[in-house]
């Protein structure tokens, strides 16, 4: 078994010749690599939080008019949840593809079918118009884009890792994380600026479908930022000698599937917290009324800022203390601020406020690094698949219901609901570190 960190030790497994083969292709640039992986994820990202902030604005009053409001962000969240489902199912699907044409082919079905989905729902009638069709329409969309983004995966994450200088990796593990609050910023800022600019009746009859006609144009642009980097020669010779290709899922799951457990529980507490400080607390503010939309939105597109900026200092420290040790701190600094949670969220607009942005730099600290735990686990030829279905399951494990079930149990208990969310989060990727360096100790 490899180490859980590549910063440790050169892979496992590999003859002289192997290493002379990674080491002679050290002349591809690691920082046009990241360019790629940070263009490219972005969209991925836009995609999901545009949707993820009209659960909360929009899509109980167009979709769900039927039901209380929290009824309906409820609903909203239910199928919000469904892309995270079937996402292991897309990849799969999309690896498929590829083993049967190209990395290329797959990759423009993907990003294509993730922006038909996401713009295919800018021109859904409401249930007023067409009843639960619209809902329907809806989840059929959803889940779309949950195919899309598994079939999205391409290597690229993997293939920065392998190809970066031991001592910097941290920092480079890094750059590919920043999609995320890049991606919420450029969507909280759009929902920001229409919400604040158009009326409420225009926001909600047209307003809102304007940034999912966006998300079109941004995924085609990401693909060819992608494109321009995994189709070329270069960029396949590596790929090939590196064995970053699909194997069957079989395959993977004999050989090492104990290691997508432990790389989706590595970074549970990350994954955790991303919805819970990015999409939940405009659904409870926004219920409870305690400040407008506009003052939330803006808080949190500074907590994206913020976020940024943990992300950059979180690749500084972890070529410093190692990127195991940075995610174990970045854990228990998440469950230090858990326990303020219940009082942060049920303060006044200060106190809300700093749960947002302080919640955006622990993000930024931990997620920087969570892609340690989904590229280094496995073996050379099993990693695309891999690191694929690691960040898959740390997704639908971590993430997907993190809304939904922080709104449902907060309504009915109370915050103190989102303290044990956070502090599940936090054993479990405690716990996979240890026993992740008990497997390594024993190798």
């Amino acid at each position: 078994m490899s180490s859980t960190f590549e910063d440790q030790r050169e892979p496992a497994g590999l003859s002289p010749e192997d290493l002379g083969r990674i080491h002679a292709h050290a002349r591809l640039a690691p920082g046009e690599i990241a360019v790629g992986v940070i263009v490219g994820r972005t969209a991925e990202y836009f995609d999901f939080f545009v949707f993820g902030i009209a659960c909360v604005l929009v899509f109980p009053s167009v979709f769900f008019p039927f039901e209380t409001p929290l009824d309906g962000m409820l609903l909203s969240f239910a199928i919000f949840s469904l892309a995270f489902i079937v996402r292991p199912l897309g990849t799969t699907l999309f690896m498929a593809f590829q083993r049967r044409w190209s990395r290329g082919t797959k990759l423009t079905i993907a990003m294509f079918l993730l922006g038909s989905a996401t713009a295919g729902m800018a021109f859904l009638p409401s249930y007023n118009v067409i009843s639960g069709w619209a809902i329907g329409l809806l989840t059929f969309f959803r889940l779309l884009q949950g195919i899309a983004m598994g079939g999205s995966w391409d290597g690229l994450p993997s293939l920065l890792a392998l190809n970066t200088p031991p001592e910097r990796r941290g920092w480079y593990a890094m750059l590919g994380q920043l999609s995320a609050p890049i991606g919420f910023l450029i969507a909280g800022g759009l929902f920001l600026f229409l919400h604040d600019e158009l009326a409420h009746d225009d926001f909600i009859e047209w307003g809102w479908r304007y940034p999912f006609y966006v998300a079109f144009t941004i995924n085609v642009v990401a693909l060819f930022a992608r494109l321009r980097l995994v189709v070329t020669e270069e960029y396949t010779r590596a790929m090939e000698e590196r064995e970053l290709e699909p194997i069957g899922i079989i395959d993977m799951l004999r050989r090492q599937g104990y290691n997508i457990f432990i790389g989706a529980f590595a970074a549970l507490a990350s994954y955790a917290l991303f919805h819970l400080v990015s999409i939940f607390p405009l659904s409870w503010i926004v219920l409870g009324t305690t400040q407008s939309v506009g003052n939330v939105l803006t808080a949190e597109v500074i907590g994206a800022v913020v976020g940024i900026i943990g992300m950059i200092a979180s690749g500084f420290i972890a070529d410093r203390i190692g990127r195991r040790t940075m995610l174990g701190t970045a854990a228990m600094l998440i469950g230090i601020f858990a326990l303020f949670a219940p009082w942060l969220l049920g303060g006044g607009q200060v106190a809300q406020d700093a749960f947002i942005i302080v919640g955006f730099g622990l993000l930024g600290l931990s997620y920087g690094q969570a892609a340690g735990s989904v590229t280094s686990n496995f073996e050379i030829r099993l990693r695309y698949t891999g690191a694929a279905l690691t960040s898959d399951f740390a997704w639908l494990i971590g993430a997907a219901f993190a809304p939904l079930v922080a709104l449902g149990l907060s309504a009915r208990f109370g915050l103190v609901a989102v303290s044990l969310y956070l502090l599940s989060g936090v054993a479990c990727t405690l716990i996979a570190l240890r026993v992740n360096r008990a497997l390594a100790e024993r190798e």
